[in-house]
């Protein structure tokens, strides 16, 4: 049997019309076209699909029975053709995307605000987590794209890189006397230390960076966000390491003050990541496109 799209198109609009003469100007082909894949269809099936009268055509009880199936299929096939382009356009979708509650916070919802004044038929989805479980996400499908700290070593994942943050060690007024000095690491050992949690990349990079000087970096706090190593440091439970650019308020008023070292923090880079030879959706390259 002939199961050919074109050929119930044929079919369709000249049921909906009435006329082959008027199908066959909606599809651009001439009348004999039509009748010849009307013809096609009826021996493919060998069934009469239509009666020909002096002013058209008219269904036969078998033509009926199929036009209900077919009408079915062409209003789903409209609506899907209109769903894409909605789509294309960004009258409609959704983006996910993964990252750490301060990247969300303190970078990614200005970008976000702009993507949804711009576009304010996309669904947006925030998915919460470290650096690994944000990875995990993006394995797993449950988003399109996550913003992380770099370095992301990884065949199967590509990461761009977005923009960059310096990294530094704070305190509040309990340690005023530090204000002015530059501490060695040896010295900022014999200080409380608070960290985030073990599995951020903050915390890998800088416990790196101590082991590279010979110092082992044991916290006397962890804390699961930003927003509490800057006010544990702030009511004086010790020296926190965070992100500069997300105390820059407490510094500027000086509820808080950095704690200068000797030894240089490199800055650290924040990219863009998806998965590797896997199409990335529409909306999140406008979205990748905005940010960069």
């Amino acid at each position: 049997m002939i199961n050919n799209y074109e050929l119930y198109k044929v079919f369709y609009l000249a049921a909906k019309t009435g006329s082959l003469s008027q199908a066959a100007k909606a599809l651009y082909l001439t009348q004999p076209s039509v009748s010849h894949a009307i013809k096609q269809l009826e021996a493919s099936f060998g069934l009469p699909l239509f009666n020909r009268t002096a002013k058209g055509v008219t269904l036969t009880q078998e033509g009926a029975t199929l036009y209900s199936y077919i009408e079915q299929s062409q209003i789903l096939i409209s609506l899907a053709e209109e769903k894409m382009a909605a789509l294309k356009n960004l009258d409609s979708g959704e983006l996910r995307i993964g990252g750490s509650d301060s990247l969300f916070k303190h970078y990614l919802l200005p970008h976000l605000e702009q993507f949804h004044a711009r576009y304010p038929g996309i669904r947006l989805h925030l998915n919460h987590g470290t650096t690994p479980e944000t990875i995990a996400f993006l394995k797993e499908g449950r988003i399109d794209l996550g913003v992380v700290r770099m370095p992301i070593v990884d065949p199967l994942l590509d990461v761009t890189s977005s923009f960059q943050l310096q990294d530094c060690f704070v305190a509040g007024a309990r340690y005023d006397e530090l204000r002015d000095q530059v501490l060695s690491l040896e010295m900022l050992m014999d200080y409380p230390i608070i960290l985030f949690s073990r599995n951020s990349r903050v915390r890998v990079n800088i416990t790196e960076l101590v082991q590279s000087y010979g110092y082992n970096l044991k916290p006397d706090i962890e804390v699961g966000s930003v927003d509490l190593l800057i006010e544990c440091a702030r009511r004086g439970l010790g020296i926190s390491y965070v992100t500069r650019e997300f105390v820059s308020r407490e510094l500027e008023e000086g509820s808080l003050f950095e704690v200068k070292l000797d030894v240089p923090i490199p800055p650290s880079q924040v990219g863009l990541m998806t998965m590797r030879n896997m199409p990335v959706s529409i909306t999140a390259s406008k979205f990748i496109e905005l940010v960069q």
